[in-house]
């Protein structure tokens, strides 16, 4: 059990380990598998670009990424990095992150999230869901960061 105060993480087991390298090699060569893409950001201690498979989320003409596993590695990399690519085989898209503050607004985008990828990372959610009510997903936004993104023409 974690302690008291310490920030939410799923960490990741072994077969979803293999499984986050298999995304992140097909989007290397070019295979998006329902808009995956990889995130390399500069690691905060190591200064070494730092690969992940993630979902990028398209919402009202915004570009986000949602840590669904909670304050993960990349997340706390792109809070000092403040940006990074995102690849699918030959292109490479660089943007600059501002990560959300207001519950309000993550919960909108969360809920848009959880709408589109929620197949596949609502197990990170502890029972929250597309369809649960406003305060209970403005509760679950402290837990998943989100970050709005600006790509670089």
């Amino acid at each position: 059990m974690p302690a008291p105060n310490t920030p939410y993480y799923v960490q990741v087991g072994p077969l979803a380990a293999r499984f986050n390298s298999l995304m992140g090699m097909l989007a290397r060569v070019g295979v998006s598998l329902a808009g995956t893409a990889e995130l390399s950001v500069r690691g905060r201690t190591s200064g070494r670009m730092q690969r992940i498979p993630v979902n990028p989320h398209a919402y009202e003409g915004e570009q986000y990424l949602v840590s669904a596993r909670g304050h993960s590695q990349w997340v706390r990399n792109m809070r000092v990095a403040g940006g990074g690519e995102l690849r699918v085989g030959r292109r490479v898209r660089t943007f600059t992150a501002a990560e959300l503050t207001d519950p309000a607004e993550k919960a909108r985008i969360l809920r848009a999230y959880l709408k589109r990828w929620g197949w596949e990372v609502n197990a990170f959610f502890n029972g929250v869901t597309a369809g649960s009510p406003e305060a209970t997903l403005r509760a679950a936004s402290a837990d998943h960061p989100v970050f709005r993104l600006t790509l670089s023409p």
